[in-house]
């Protein structure tokens, strides 16, 4: 859930979609997703997860700056 400031969520193959205060994202187990704060401002938010087979989350690659910028 975002809680100030605007940011960005894209899930992989998907079309990147701004994010504003308010906003609640869920992204499925599995999903390859990236989130974060746009180009020109920050942004806040909480994150919940759950726990699956004793993982909770994988870190991928960096989002490059032409990734990002899209």
């Amino acid at each position: 859930m975002v809680t100030s400031g605007r940011g960005w969520v894209q899930e992989w193959s998907k079309e990147r979609r701004e994010i504003s205060p308010g906003d609640v994202v869920w992204i499925a187990p599995g999903v390859k997703h990236w989130h974060g704060a746009t180009d020109k401002t920050g942004m806040s938010h909480y994150a919940i997860q759950e726990t699956l087979e004793g993982m909770n989350v994988v870190w991928m690659e960096k989002v490059s700056e032409e990734e990002y910028r899209k």
